[in-house]
This record gives structure tokens, C-alpha cells and sequence, in this order.
């Protein structure tokens, strides 16, 4: 009786899940898709993107894209405002059912391994388990979310004049060239990224929370209703240290695998030299390539809008996760 008693309350929360995940992934895309394209764009040129690695390394061609402000002025002169949320539709069809997908599989993971389904319990979970828990879920979300994810960067890096000029068209095209398994190129750089990504996401996500928590306690002068609440802006400050760790560590995995998705793109040659198809043969060569003819640095391209979007990304993510679960919660109760 108790097991179908509980199944209500289970399916509130999967639905609570879903619709708050897919709501805070929306918003936070929504908000950071200019320094998402910006950091896009950096991360196909296969040029020096600062003016120090243009003077330490023989430039191949004039860069196209040497610093943020810099690229943030030409996107905005040749490609207008819209040109910031160049690819916005498929990245809002990736991210939300990526992040309802994701919080989903994290609350259900949490929930077994603690032995409660409710949200509070979970804080005190292991760090160890936290991590396992955000990798496995990071998965789950990148396999059911991932084509959405490549259309997103071949139309966000095309530049003008236009290669595709819709969605529609650069599914068309993809699948006529290559097939299905074209759908999924750089997957696997992906699936290798996502592990300590999201891992380290929520895992220091949930850290964060506890060390605020811990903090909250020792100031308030009754520390047992201190305990377990979190200000939206401790919230805020969590999710913003947290996405900012989980960057830094991951970028250059992300830079093979912008390189897998737009290879054999035909954008115009203003942009630079063009990643030819099969340019790298798997993960290792790609970083060993990029290595080896860009420089170390060229394995961070872009990470000054990575860490600048991730920021505020994870923030965003987080709290409107919180507020929109509990908003939620509060109707379906």
C-alpha cells in the first residue's frame, strides 16, 4: 500500500523536475547566448585569438576574432543584434530538454542513494556522491539532447553570408552528407567532458550550499532556523562559483568537440582557415593537433566568454531551478 501511495508523490516530482529544469535552462541559454556565440566563434578559429599569440607563433592568415571586445564589435557591425542569438531555437530545443532531463535524472539518482526524495536531504550527501550523481545525470541529458547541440554551433559559427539559413536546412544538409552519425559528431569528446563537468557542477554546487549553510548557522543567533535556508543571492553565489570551477577544468575537451561539429563547414573565408572534414581522426588527436599547431593556449580559446558565460550560466541555472521547483511544488500540492 505504502509503494502505491508513493507513486503520486513520485510522478509530482518527476513532473516538478522536468517543467523546472526545462524553464531554468531556457532562461539561462536565453540570457547568455552572446557570449555563447562569442565563445564559439573563438573556439573554430583555427588562427591565434589574442594579440599575444599572434606574436609569439607564425599566424597563418590574419585572425579574424583577436579579442572579446574586439569580436563583440565586428558580430555586432556585420551580423546586427539578432547575430548574438544566432542559433538560439536549436539551443533552446538542446537546453531544456538537456536540463529537464538532467535535474530529473539527478533528483532521482539523489534520492536512491540517500534513501529520501525530498530536496533537503539530499544536501548532506558525500561529495563523492554528489559528483557521481552529476556526471551520470550530465549524461543521460547530452545522449537525448545532443543534435540539437551540434545545429547549434554549425549556425551560431557560420557567420555572414549564411551557410544555412534555418535549422530545418542544416538538418537537411547534415543528414544528406553524413548520415545519421553526423548528428552525433564529437559525442564522444562530449561524453568525456560532460563526466567532470557536470560532476564538478554539482558537486561543488551542493558543497558550496553547505559551507553557506555552515556559515548561516555560526552567525544567526538561532542557529537550528538558520539551518537549511539559503537567500536567493547565497543561491545565486553557489551556482556561480560552482559553474565557474566546472569550466576552467573542461574547456579544452569542449574546444575538440566544437571542432568535430562544424568540420567541413564552407563559412566564408574572412573567418579564417576552415576545419576540413576529418581534420582529426578521434578525441586524442584533436587535442594533440590543436596542441601541437596552436599552442596551449589554443586549448583555451574562448575561455574568457566560456568563464564569463559559465558564470552567470550556472547561476541562472540554479536559482531558477529553485524557484521555479518550488513555484511548482506549490500548485500541484
Amino acid at each position: 500500500m505504502k509503494g502505491m501511495e508513493d507513486e503520486p508523490g513520485q510522478l509530482k516530482r518527476v513532473l516538478v523536475d522536468l517543467a523546472a529544469g526545462a524553464v531554468s535552462g531556457g532562461v539561462s541559454r536565453t540570457v547568455t547566448s552572446p557570449l555563447d556565440v562569442i565563445k564559439i566563434r573563438f573556439q573554430v578559429q583555427l588562427e591565434p585569438t589574442t594579440q599575444w599569440g599572434i606574436l609569439r607563433r607564425e599566424a597563418f592568415s590574419p585572425s579574424k576574432y583577436t579579442g572579446m571586445f574586439q569580436a563583440t564589435r565586428d558580430i555586432l557591425r556585420e551580423e546586427g543584434l539578432r547575430g548574438f542569438w544566432r542559433g538560439n531555437v536549436p539551443a533552446l530545443l538542446m537546453v531544456m530538454p538537456y536540463t529537464a532531463i538532467q535535474f530529473t535524472v539527478l533528483h532521482k539518482l539523489k534520492s536512491l542513494v540517500s534513501g529520501s526524495s525530498k530536496s533537503e536531504d539530499h544536501i548532506h550527501l558525500s561529495p563523492y556522491l554528489s559528483f557521481v550523481s552529476g556526471a551520470l545525470a550530465g549524461c543521460a541529458a547530452t545522449l537525448g539532447s545532443y543534435p540539437f547541440d551540434l545545429v547549434r554551433t554549425i549556425l551560431a559559427s557560420q557567420g555572414e553570408p549564411k551557410v544555412y539559413p534555418n535549422m530545418r536546412s542544416a538538418i537537411v544538409d547534415i543528414l544528406r552528407v553524413r548520415g545519421i552519425p553526423g548528428m552525433y559528431a564529437g559525442l564522444t569528446p562530449t561524453l568525456v567532458e560532460i563526466v567532470p563537468y557536470a560532476g564538478l557542477q554539482f558537486g561543488t554546487y551542493d558543497m558550496f550550499k553547505r559551507w553557506i549553510m555552515n556559515w548561516n548557522r555560526l552567525r544567526s543567533p538561532i542557529p537550528d532556523e538558520a539551518e537549511g535556508t539559503l537567500s536567493s543571492f547565497q543561491l545565486f553565489i553557489s551556482g556561480l562559483a560552482a559553474g565557474t570551477c566546472a569550466k576552467a577544468v573542461c574547456h579544452p575537451l569542449d574546444v575538440v568537440k566544437k571542432r568535430f561539429q562544424i568540420e567541413g563547414l564552407q563559412r566564408d573565408p574572412r573567418y579564417g582557415a576552415r576545419v576540413e572534414r576529418h581534420a582529426y581522426k578521434n578525441m586524442y588527436d584533436g587535442l594533440r593537433r590543436i596542441m601541437y599547431e596552436e599552442g596551449w593556449h589554443g586549448l583555451y580559446k574562448g575561455i574568457v566568454p566560456s568563464i564569463i558565460k559559465a558564470a552567470p550560466a550556472g547561476a541562472v541555472t540554479f536559482v531558477a531551478y529553485e524557484f521555479t521547483s518550488d513555484w511548482f511544488e506549490s500548485i500541484l500540492s
